[in-house]
């Protein structure tokens, strides 16, 4: 790290210590202080002083990564020729002890950190801006470390730039990285990875889809964990029927919370033979399952749960591999939307997408009527709760009007959201108030302090035409002189 470099990260810093200082003076009641409600402006700037502490320690993290980088390159250069790799390896421990004693942290976690300052030097130039000027937080720089892990640069420097370069071809919209909690930064880059990965999702899940298994795991105080790894559809139709079937349980009786239910639901299904029905002696189908059928050694049905699945019109056709998004997990390959679809699994609703500019086209249901079709279409539009960093899914929320129907407003998707009951009750009992939604994009929040949070918004891109002339995928239709005869409109 060279010292202009340093003049500038810490200019960078005294601007937010100025920040900060003037915070506090305002609610300390000092020369800064503004406004006629005191306690009003305390609270502004207790706010105003969080979010530029936050910058400040964006900032902070930026340094370290170059002193820790820079230090790293320093001691290499000035250590003595490794005569054999045994050399190479302890040089590198060395370095790693050091940086592990002057941070106070273990050696694994001043390796982690090395191994993340290189990778912010060296290949993601905007996260490291971003962190130095302080818009995305040290987590969110983690996030893009580790999701471009494994890419070749090319694909790196092309997910970098979706999520931090507002001039590159089909930038992420609604919110900027830095607003979006880390744990939904890091849904979004690994759902754009999964789409956009050089090697074809189809391939990746194949391999690990072998790896499927049933982990458990003792614990403390009689307790013990029970994990599986499985197919993308089979966790999301088991989490989702656990939940549907915990939230029937839920009353003023119930002294059991939500969280606690599911853990019951689950075990009653596997352990309780009168849940379960075997078919010719081949395996062990839970009840309630739609058509009960035999189920081949080794074959596991289509859930019954209702989910959402999005699929590409091309896609779904078998023209194309493009991934699908599963409704609360993500991309999903081609093939395993097209079972879905094929085995008439009438828990998944299907939903096509419109092959100009991935927009929702058209909505599958097995009922006309409108309430039950704009609850679809919420759950399409939102994805989960619309409250900023929830992460609750699309079926376990609440359909709840913006605007009263008591004090004037209609039940049109601009007038609808879909929190979740936590947020649904923050709504009806605090002065926090979703904002204005549109027929794409669901609402932010205005807080109590009068300020604006924007909710994330679903990710549509334009997907993958057929050539018919050379088999190849074209992007979308603005590579065509004009649109192909064959393609589906609207209305199809």
């Amino acid at each position: 790290m060279d010292g202009r470099a340093i003049v500038e990260a810490l200019e960078a810093m005294e601007v937010s210590v100025s920040d900060v200082a003037v915070c506090v003076r305002r609610g300390t009641g000092g020369p800064a202080a503004i406004g006629a409600d005191p306690l009003r402006d305390h609270a502004d700037a207790c706010l105003d002083g969080l979010t530029a502490l936050s910058r400040l320690e964006a900032r902070l993290a930026a340094l370290k990564v170059h002193l820790a980088a820079g230090y790293a390159t320093t001691a290499t250069a000035v250590a003595p020729p490794a005569g054999n790799p045994g050399d190479e390896v302890a040089q590198q421990m060395s370095v790693v002890a050091e940086v592990a004693c002057a941070l106070t942290v273990s050696e694994g976690a001043a390796a982690r950190f090395l191994a993340e300052a290189a990778t912010l030097s060296t290949d993601l130039p905007l996260t490291l801006a971003a962190l130095e000027a302080g818009t995305v937080s040290w987590q969110h720089a983690r996030v893009l470390c580790d999701e471009t892990s494994g890419l070749d640069p090319a694909a790196a420097a092309a997910l970098e730039a979706h999520f931090l370069d507002p001039d590159a071809p089909g930038a992420a919209r609604g919110c900027p990285a830095g607003d979006l909690v880390p744990a939904r930064f890091r849904a979004k880059t690994r759902a754009w990875r999964e789409r956009h990965h050089p090697v074809s999702i189809e391939a990746r899940h194949r391999r690990s889809a072998r790896d499927r298994r049933l982990e458990y795991l003792p614990d403390r105080d009689g307790m013990a964990w029970l994990s599986a790894y499985l197919p993308a559809d089979q966790a999301t139709g088991i989490w989702n029927r656990t939940t549907a079937a915990a939230r029937a349980l839920q009353g003023p009786e119930e002294t059991r919370t939500l969280t606690q239910l599911r853990a019951d639901v689950t075990a009653a299904w596997l352990l309780s033979t009168a849940h379960l029905t075997t078919t010719h002696g081949t395996g062990a189908v839970p009840a309630g399952s739609a058509p009960a059928r035999a189920v081949p050694a080794g074959a596991v049905p289509s859930p019954a749960a209702q989910v959402l699945v999005t699929v590409p019109v091309f896609s779904l056709l078998g023209q194309t591999e493009e991934p699908a998004v599963l409704d609360g997990y993500g991309p999903i390959p081609a093939s395993m939307a097209r079972r879905l679809v094929s085995e008439g699994a009438t828990s998944f609703l299907r939903v096509l997408t419109d092959p100009r500019d991935g927009a929702p086209l058209q909505i599958g249901r097995t009922s006309y009527r409108i309430p039950k079709a704009m609850r679809q279409w919420l759950r399409l539009r939102d994805g989960r709760c619309p409250f900023p960093g929830c992460n609750n899914h699309s079926l376990d929320n609440d359909a709840d009007h913006l605007l009263a129907w008591s004090d004037g407003g209609g039940t049109g998707i601009t007038n609808l959201a879909q929190p979740c009951p936590k947020h649904h009750r923050l709504k009806h009992t605090t002065p926090w108030r979703p904002a204005h939604a549109t027929r794409d994009t669901p609402p932010g929040w205005i807080s109590p302090t009068g300020r604006h949070y924007p909710s994330e918004q679903q990710t549509w891109e334009p997907p993958h035409w057929p050539n018919p002339q050379s088999g190849q995928y074209l992007q979308g239709p603005h590579d065509w002189p004009e649109p192909p005869h064959w393609a589906p409109s609207a209305a199809a």
